[in-house]
């Protein structure tokens, strides 16, 4: 899973009929300190984000599978909007430490 923010929306005026319906944001994936990183994606959009808002996505065969996206060609999804990440500091500085 990929954390990220959502920085975009994409309209297609024509698209795959399997994807009518569906809405597409662009996510800058972060850091667990909120910064930017470099891997920017396209996602299906699931649960109604929004610009600004931090999210999980899926991305792979886990992107087909929520309701909207089963079946469909999507190789990203927004799975959930994230409201709090806690972090374990003294786990994360092992973690690293590694």
């Amino acid at each position: 899973m990929l954390l990220g923010d959502v920085i975009g929306t994409v309209w297609a005026t024509r698209k795959d009929p399997g994807l009518v319906g569906m809405t597409f944001l662009i996510v800058r994936e972060v850091d667990l300190d909120g910064a930017p990183l470099d891997t920017v994606v396209i996602a299906a959009d699931a649960v109604g984000a929004g610009v600004g808002e931090r999210v999980l996505v899926a991305q792979g065969s886990s992107g087909r599978q929520t309701a909207i996206t089963k079946g469909k060609a999507v190789d990203a999804v927004i799975m959930a909007i994230v409201d709090r990440l806690d972090v374990d500091e003294a786990a994360r500085v092992a973690a690293e430490a590694a």
